[in-house]
């Protein structure tokens, strides 16, 4: 028989989980692993770009985790880990680093746009760029690497990282032998942007979310947030063209959702009254999870077990990856007590 593929994914605990991150990126992976060897990480080390609060910063990684679990991850079916649990992922950063070219991560699309700003203003293009910043997307390929991951389900703005870590592994085996296993992204295009409260792509940069475990009372004042234009009830709407309704299709039933969008087409919706059914419907659709996410967050030291466990199991195969990297650049003998 045939070994599984293997699929990873990881979010970035910079802030409250959204729906968006729910339909772009922990259903999908959660979906996977009846079909996928499945790897889930929290990118902890990574939202150091941006965080620069230790409380703020202990507190996101637990919600995150927490998160995932009570979305239904499994941690005795995956192997569900923090990033910065697994030191192997840093050697190898600094390894493929070496085999980067620079002007790959000039075009990475965080660093443009941090240019960009800066160009804009007026300012030198590099203001502001930190190191961890412009370095990104060689840890981020370090992640997907050490696991020997064939797929990365991602949104489709995360493409460009899946084919940077392609170029990297690529660079290496030309170098050094066939070593590093080049992943492919698996992107759902139903899913691949989920619109937020403005129309923008949901983002907790825009601070246009949906609050994944929010409670009843905070949910339903975000969704009533979600701009709509000035149409009566009675006039002819576009469905594809409205905020709500971008949001609302992913959870409706087909037949309750063909209704509504004959409503949009025809005549007689209101916007307030499909606001407070997208609430109901995902204040009902989420309603276990919140409370299983609750008894996770009143006693985080179950998340620590969880995560401590995950780490040991990927450490079996972060060694295996490292120890083909070392054989292939020279390096085979490990220090006393390394693991």
């Amino acid at each position: 028989m045939a070994a599984r593929k293997i699929s990873l994914t990881g979010v970035k605990p910079s802030g409250t989980p959204h729906i968006g991150n729910y339909l772009g990126a922990i259903k999908p992976a959660i979906d996977l692993s009846d079909e996928f060897d499945a790897y889930y990480f929290l990118a902890d080390y990574h939202a150091l770009n941006t965080m620069r609060d230790a409380a703020a910063f202990k507190h996101a990684v637990y919600d995150l985790a927490a998160t995932w679990l009570a979305c239904g991850l499994d941690p005795q079916k995956v192997v569900f880990y923090r990033q910065s649990d697994v030191p192997e992922i840093f050697e190898l950063t600094w390894i493929i680093s070496t085999v980067t070219p620079k002007g790959l991560l000039n075009r990475a699309h965080a660093y443009k746009a941090a240019v960009d700003v800066n160009e804009s203003a007026g300012n030198l293009p590099d203001d502001g760029v930190t190191m961890g910043l412009y370095n990104y997307p060689v840890l981020m390929a370090a992640d997907i690497l050490i696991a020997d991951a064939n797929f990365v389900p991602v949104g489709q703005d995360q493409r460009q990282h899946i084919e940077i870590t392609r170029d990297i592994a690529v660079s290496f085996n030309a170098i050094f032998g066939e070593t590093l296993v080049p992943p492919d992204a698996l992107i759902r295009d139903e899913v691949a942007t989920i619109t937020g409260l403005d129309g923008r792509k949901m983002s907790k940069s825009y601070g246009n979310v949906l609050p994944l475990m929010a409670d009843s009372k905070e949910l339903r004042k975000a969704v009533m947030k979600i701009v709509t234009d000035s149409r009566a009830p009675e006039e002819p709407k576009d469905p594809d063209a409205d905020n709500v309704y971008s949001i609302y299709k992913h959870f409706a039933t087909p037949e309750r959702l063909a209704e509504v969008r004959d409503l949009y087409l025809n005549g007689g919706l209101a916007y307030g009254k499909i606001k407070q059914e997208l609430f109901e419907t995902l204040d009902v659709r989420f309603a276990d999870a919140r409370a299983r996410y609750n008894n996770l967050m009143a006693d985080p030291t179950q998340i620590d077990a969880i995560l401590a466990d995950g780490a040991e199991r990927m450490h079996i195969t972060a060694q295996r990856v490292l120890t083909k990297v070392r054989a292939a650049i020279g390096k085979t003998t490990y220090a006393v007590g390394a693991r």
